[in-house]
Order: structure tokens, then C-alpha cells, then sequence
């Protein structure tokens, strides 16, 4: 693997998707890792951005950073989220564009597809349609940078490029109950209300919506499996291919939690998109595919959240 040999600025490396590439990483050998936090480098300030590529002259950059949360977050802060996602990216990939970086990794989020996108979504269903309403600033910032990366690629040749990941959930993952994805949550909920006597948990929506989710250290090993090809697609989409109903979903996390009441399903809280199950057949045919099965990838993340219980954060970017 000859990028492992390169300097490779994983941006955002502190958070859940950035620490999984920074681990594997390491695991694989890479030579020259760099890193740094929020308190060192404020990514939405451009001068500073500049000056830090200056002076570490990286040559592959992964973007994992940004400003993440859950349906409530993203409904609460909708020009937060579009805003400092707008100002963490132009940064970065100008900077990367300017210092004539030869790799840059943009990662995304399933959200930039159309609410009522035809299923199974493929690349070519970005802006066929309206977003869904409640993360819809994080997804226009999402396809700001989407499409800045594709410009310089068609226009260059260069090998700016981006990811789509479905719902990702593992390690490091974000377990406050005012910010958190609805697989964190889930697992919050039942854990807490199995601590307090087995209490009823309340799940927002009626249940019925379709959800694909993917293991960070997939994502992790995704990230790695197209670094060491050549770029043919300026989008590509990674995920299981694999959707479950959030009513089954439930059930699962149950089990693993080993929570014995009862669920409750508040029906005056919104659903979300009806279904969202990614196609992954580009990057399938390239040769990856997912490792970790839900039930082992949920099992895995409360082992980690038991030995982790201040891993409970605020909404925060990851970097």
C-alpha cells in the first residue's frame, strides 16, 4: 500500500468516523499521521487553515469532520449545522486544492439523497428531489462539498472524490439523548431504563421506517480499500446494501441490552425518511464488502459503551 507511506492528514481524527481511520491507520502502518484537535486548529477559520497546510504540507486529506447529530439536533440548529459544515469544508478542500494535495477524501452522509428517493439509492439520485426537511441544512452543506470535489475532479483530473455512508454507529460514538442517531439512542434508552428497574422505553415515530446501518471500522476499512485504488467515480456510495425496519431494529438492541419492559412508540414525533438503503454496487464490484452483521456490530458498540459511560458528549464537530 504505497499511500501508507504518504503524509496523510486525517481531519476530524478525534471523533467517531476520524478515530476509526486514524486507528486503522496505524494498524496498517502507516508513516506519517497528522492530527490535530479543535483546540490547537479551529477548522472553520480559514487563515488558520491555510497556515496549518503550510507548514505539514499534507498529500492525501480525509475529511471526517463536521458538525453531526440526530433528527432533534439537526431541527434545533438548522443554520449552525448548514453554516459551520459549510465553513469546516471550503476550508479544508481549498486549502487541499491550492496546496495541490493528490488525495482528498470527502466524507458524506446518506441524507443528501432525496426523502422520497427511488430505493435502493444510487449516486446518481443526488438532487432528483426535495431532502428531508429536518436535516436538510446539514445535507445542503453536505452537497456543497459533494460537488466542489466532483468539480475538481472533471475539471482537473485531479482525485478529489467523496463518500456516502449510510447510518454509521460503533466506538466513539455520540450517546446524548438531545443530539445522538437513533442507534446510539436506542442503546442509551434501553440501558438506562434497565439500570432503573426495566422501565418502559419510548421510541420516537411509529417504528415502520426502513434504516440501513454501517459499523465505523467498515466505513474504517472502506476508507483504506479506495485509497489504494484508483478514483473512477467522484461519488461513491458505501454501506451493507442491508435495511431493517426501526420496530425490529428496537427489538435487536433489546436483546443485546437485555432490557425485559416495554417499548412505547410516541407517535406525535416525526419518522424521518420513509426508507433509506443505499446501492452499493460500484463499490461492491471494486472488490469491498462489509465485514460486521448488525447483531455483532451492536453487540460490539455496548461493550464499548459499558466501559466507556462518560462517552456521553454534546453536539460537537468531531475534530
Amino acid at each position: 500500500m504505497n499511500f501508507l507511506k504518504k503524509r496523510i492528514f486525517v481531519a476530524g481524527h478525534t471523533g467517531m468516523v476520524g478515530s476509526a481511520i486514524w486507528r486503522l491507520l496505524e494498524a496498517r502502518g502507516a508513516e506519517h499521521l497528522i492530527g490535530v484537535t479543535s483546540k490547537h486548529l479551529d477548522l472553520r477559520d480559514q487563515a488558520e487553515v491555510s497556515n496549518f497546510f503550510e507548514i505539514h504540507q499534507p498529500e492525501i486529506v480525509i475529511d471526517a469532520a463536521a458538525k453531526v447529530g440526530g433528527i432533534l439536533a439537526n431541527d434545533s440548529y438548522p443554520y449552525e449545522f448548514l453554516m459551520d459544515n459549510l465553513q469546516i469544508q471550503n476550508n479544508l478542500i481549498d486549502a487541499s486544492y491550492k496546496s495541490n494535495v493528490e488525495r482528498f477524501l470527502f466524507l458524506g452522509s446518506s441524507c443528501v439523497y432525496p426523502k422520497k428517493s427511488e430505493q435502493p439509492i444510487r449516486e446518481e439520485y443526488l438532487l432528483t428531489g426535495p431532502l428531508e426537511e429536518t436535516n436538510e441544512g446539514y445535507a445542503i452543506a453536505k452537497i456543497a462539498g459533494i460537488k466542489a470535489c466532483e468539480a475538481i475532479f472533471y475539471k482537473t483530473g485531479r482525485s478529489f472524490s467523496s463518500i456516502m455512508p449510510s447510518n454509521l454507529y460503533g466506538p466513539f460514538d455520540n450517546f446524548d439523548l438531545n443530539s445522538s442517531h437513533v442507534l446510539p439512542a436506542m442503546i442509551r434508552k434501553f440501558h438506562d431504563s434497565k439500570i432503573n428497574g426495566n422501565q418502559p422505553v419510548k421510541l420516537w415515530g411509529t417504528g415502520e421506517p426502513l434504516r440501513e446501518f454501517l459499523h465505523v471500522e467498515d466505513l474504517a476499512d472502506a476508507v483504506l480499500f479506495l485509497l489504494d485504488k484508483e478514483v473512477k467515480y467522484p461519488l461513491i456510495n458505501v454501506g451493507t446494501g442491508i435495511d431493517i425496519p426501526i420496530k425490529k431494529l428496537a427489538l435487536m438492541v433489546q436483546s443485546v441490552v437485555g432490557h425485559e419492559g416495554d417499548i412505547l412508540w410516541d407517535l406525535d414525533k416525526p419518522d424521518g425518511t420513509p426508507r433509506k438503503v443505499m446501492d452499493v454496487s460500484k463499490i461492491n464490484k471494486m472488490g469491498w464488502n462489509h465485514r460486521l452483521t448488525l447483531i455483532e456490530g451492536i453487540t460490539q458498540t455496548y461493550k464499548w459503551y459499558l466501559k466507556n459511560p462518560h462517552s456521553i458528549k454534546e453536539v460537537k464537530m468531531g475534530i
